[in-house]
């Protein structure tokens, strides 16, 4: 899928923490593709992040957000998060809902961080992978829907062409798996035994 990939330069460092289960099938995972797109990115695997010195030099240096939709989150469709000159960094939790509540518990350093959400009428693409709720996006279009809204609220001066391709790989890999479960002796591999 790498081919696809349009990469897009950020003034946003997005950090995207992936749950060791996320980490496993790298080669089809959405915060894989979101990293290969966003040079201004970092990927971090683990489930207790507390003492990364990485990550607590980026929450030092950088005005800092994890995407999550809490009661309290800032709702960034009608407000925009940047309120010091500080550079943005925006955190994103790369897993199942269930893994991602255990990163949070177990992650004292991301307790500290102002949550981010946005309202949206996108619903997701990701066909082949039942999501728990109608509402749910995958992390690579989470991304993309971030980034319309910091450019909305000026924090990002990003041309529409720009974003146009970032899901190009999401849907290509979809458009692949889905021909793989259409025709799946078309794509069998095959062994030979040596004697």
């Amino acid at each position: 899928m790498c081919e696809h990939i349009t990469t897009v330069q950020t003034q946003t460092k997005f950090v995207i923490l992936m749950h060791p289960k996320e980490f496993k099938k790298v080669k089809n995972n959405t915060g894989f593709f979101t990293h290969l797109s966003l040079p201004n990115s970092h990927v971090f695997v683990g489930i207790d992040f507390s003492e990364h010195q990485a990550i607590n030099e980026i929450i030092a240096t950088h005005e800092s957000f994890i995407l999550f939709p809490s009661s309290n989150a800032i709702n960034l469709t009608n407000e925009n998060p940047q309120q010091s000159k500080k550079p943005l960094a925006i955190f994103l939790i790369d897993s199942t809902w269930a893994c991602t509540k255990k990163i949070f518990t177990l992650s004292s350093n991301l307790n500290t961080l102002k949550h981010l959400s946005f309202t949206t009428t996108k619903t997701s693409q990701y066909e082949i992978k039942e999501q728990p709720n109608a509402a749910y996006l995958s992390t690579i279009e989470s991304t993309l829907v971030v980034l319309e809204l910091l450019n909305k609220h000026k924090v990002e001066q990003l041309k529409e062409s720009e974003l146009h391709g970032f899901l190009k790989p999401f849907l290509k890999m979809i458009a692949y798996q889905k021909e793989l479960i259409a025709n799946p002796q078309s794509h069998a591999v095959r062994f030979k035994r040596h004697t």
